[in-house]
């Protein structure tokens, strides 16, 4: 059946940019051409200029689409959280971090891509915006301020769910990206039953 015009340019569009992401994610951004873009993709290069003014905006829509995902309720990272993860199961946050960079582990390359090559200009905007999507999430999940008397006096819930949040989605940044499955010594499952009573309990011993 002969594609229709839209379906035909909608498909064009979504293998420049799976193609481009495979490419700037392997190679980075300087390293990757227009050029090699269009071959790679089966295309022409002015079928990429008519869908991207340039390389940069190609680069731009890869992490718009990622931030999407991220904002998505069906990102696993999300799922988890929504499904109370947060603070009663910190093992199953780890496992949806797990996921979440396994399965977008190409966009999360383009962040390392951008902060070598862009000095993080196109992800600046999203991280300082982090806590007030968080705080939101927050007030959303615990309308009436019962995460408060689940955490130790004078901890934000903020500052507590990033803090697990990152530390987590970090680790397995390197272990899924860097290669480096026993980073802490040890093997991942002991490694996170370790990092979630540390964020349970802290490091130090009770003062007597």
């Amino acid at each position: 059946m002969k594609l229709k015009q839209g379906e035909k340019s909608e498909r064009s569009r979504a293998a420049i940019l799976e193609t481009a992401l495979r490419l700037f994610s392997k190679q980075g951004y300087r390293g990757t051409s227009i050029r090699e873009i269009a071959e790679e993709a089966g295309i022409s290069t002015g079928n990429v200029y008519h869908h991207f003014p340039d390389k940069e905006a190609l680069f731009r829509t890869l992490l718009d689409q990622y931030w999407a995902a991220i904002d998505s309720p069906d990102f696993p990272f999300n799922r988890a959280l929504a499904a109370g993860a947060f603070p009663n199961d910190l093992e199953a946050l780890a496992r949806a971090a797990e996921e979440s960079v396994r399965e977008y582990r190409h966009y999360v390359a383009l962040i390392y891509v951008d902060v070598v090559e862009f000095e993080g200009t196109h992800i600046r905007k999203f991280y300082s915006e982090m806590s007030n999507r968080f705080a939101s999430f927050l007030r959303k999940k615990f309308p009436s301020g019962s995460l408060e008397e689940q955490l130790a006096p004078g901890v934000d819930p903020t500052t507590a769910v990033m803090l697990a949040s990152r530390t987590f989605l970090q680790y397995f940044a390197v272990e899924v990206l860097f290669g480096v499955p026993d980073q802490m010594g040890k093997g991942t499952p002991s490694a996170i039953t370790e990092i979630a009573t540390v964020l349970r309990s802290g490091m130090l011993q009770p003062d007597p």
